[in-house]
């Protein structure tokens, strides 16, 4: 039954009571949405619960990278400054959008600041081209150039994007947790990456990572409310019992060792907050890299917040007949701020999470669970020890089952039309195997081009997309082009 069909059911709330939560009422228009205070709050709670994963994975995927100069971010400095932007961020979309939408900073689009962007330049730097494809986004919201640009690109090779950051986002989680490693460089060796450690699993760590992924996958498939965060709690608990009981190296745990904290309570540490050098990456990588540095940051976040907001709305029914949602343009406008707030923050850019669906599941219909959710994060900020001693193997399955959820889109492709379907495959699979986000839409775009020209059909292709191709092109071709320009 889709969520228009239930909607009249979720009208049968009880009317406010006059006073403050008669003008509560009025501003967030829950009754007119058929909720109520109680069913907002309980939202919230479920959405925080559900998507509370962020506030381990984030400082995980972020800490466990180094930049150009072998530097990396406070594991417990990032914790905070997850909390503070997830927190004031989905606050503002609940006041501002008046929608159950929670923010917090985007996965994969930290994998790509983390392992493609960092490398490159200093944090600061990266983090400035993060407020960069913010402002980006929020001037696109203004003049309407980012519903133009959604609207040039094929379905199907959004659907690709998605599938594509799924799947690296797995491997990500994979590699992490140590189940593959690369193979050493040796004479003979042909094989770029194995099973473990030396070609088979080993070791307590491996053990718990494995059991994580078939624990997160079997409470979800029994449709288990806060399924990822039940099983990073239960396995970082297991890590802990297994690591005080058993002879474990303390490198096979990676960056953190499962270990009770002093304190359960801690003063939030804002060191990262402000850290940011908005226009130093220009200098070290050159105008052009970074300029495609910030578009695919910027072109990620779309394809995330559009599908997420939509889809969120949609369960929550309330789209219109045409299905519109009613007021997106203050939706966008927040999501684009959400990332200049992020990358201001050092905790990468903050965008729409579809886990928003546990609250709509919960009766959630207006921003007011907003109130809550953000709420709750900002508790958190003060429970940063807890965080602290999550271990990767028992955070990295939610990599491999949120890769899962994005790949579950490659449905939507029809793989009969070879038109579409060779650049939809490259975009997927280029993606994990290059390490690189950009690559594989960057190769998906300029196929999809090459190949409408190639068979008369370029008035297929939208002018937009003429321009996105032609900046990918020099993207991959930016050797030749810097030594034609002279550039060192």
């Amino acid at each position: 039954m889709t969520a228009a069909a239930r909607a009249p059911e979720h009208r049968r709330a009880e009317p406010p009571k006059p006073g403050r939560a008669n003008a509560l009422d009025r501003f967030f228009t829950m009754s007119a949405r058929g909720s109520s205070p109680l069913q907002e709050t309980r939202g919230g709670i479920a959405t925080f619960f559900t998507m509370a994963y962020i506030i381990v994975l984030n400082p995980i995927i972020l800490s466990g990278a180094h930049d150009k100069y072998g530097h990396h971010l406070s594991h417990a400095q990032l914790v905070t400054a997850t909390c503070l932007v997830a927190g004031v961020m989905t606050v503002i979309m609940g006041v501002a959008g008046n929608l159950p939408l929670a923010i917090a900073a985007g996965l994969g689009l930290n994998g790509v600041v983390a392992f493609q962007i960092a490398p490159e330049m200093s944090w600061p730097d990266a983090m400035g081209l993060v407020v960069l494809s913010g402002v980006a986004i929020v001037i696109l919201v203004v003049t309407g150039l980012r519903q133009m640009i959604m609207d040039a690109i094929p379905l199907a090779l959004k659907q690709a994007i998605g599938v594509g950051i799924g799947l690296f986002i797995a491997f990500i989680g994979l590699v992490d947790a140590g189940f593959i490693t690369r193979t050493p460089d040796k004479v003979g060796s042909t094989v770029p990456v194995t099973l473990g450690p030396e070609g088979h699993l080993k070791g307590w760590p491996t053990l718990i990572f494995c059991l994580g992924v078939m624990l997160t996958f079997i409470l979800l498939i029994r449709k288990v409310k806060g399924a990822i965060l039940i099983s990073i709690v239960s396995m970082t608990v297991l890590a802990m019992v297994v690591n005080a009981v058993a002879d474990v190296p303390a490198g096979q745990w990676g960056l953190i060792t499962p270990e009770l904290p002093d304190s359960v309570v801690g003063a939030p540490d804002f060191g990262l907050v402000g850290n940011v050098s908005v226009f130093g990456a220009f200098s070290k990588v050159g105008v052009l890299t970074a300029v495609i540095f910030i578009f695919t940051l910027m072109l990620s976040d779309f394809f995330d917040a559009m599908g997420t907001i939509i889809g969120v709305s949609n369960e929550a029914g309330l789209l219109d007949e045409d299905g519109r949602l009613p007021g997106i343009g203050r939706v966008l406008l927040v999501d684009g701020f959400a990332a200049v707030a992020g990358g201001a923050a050092s905790c990468s850019s903050n965008t729409c999470y579809v886990e928003s669906t546990a609250g709509v599941g919960e009766g959630a219909r207006t921003g007011f669970a907003n109130l809550v959710t953000g709420g709750l994060f900002a508790v958190a900020l003060f429970l940063t020890p807890l965080a602290t001693v999550v271990p990767s193997q028992a955070a990295t399955p939610a990599l491999v089952v949120v890769g899962f959820l994005l790949m579950t889109q490659v449905k939507g492709i029809d793989w009969d039309d070879w038109e579409i379907a060779v650049p939809a495959f490259l975009t997927i699979v280029l993606m994990p195997l290059t390490y690189s986000i950009t690559n594989g839409i960057g190769a998906g775009f300029l196929a999809f081009v090459l190949i409408k020209a190639a068979t008369g059909k370029t008035r297929q292709v939208p002018w937009l997309l003429w321009v996105v191709a032609a900046f990918f092109l020099i993207y991959f071709a930016i050797d030749p082009v810097e030594q034609l320009l002279g550039i060192d």
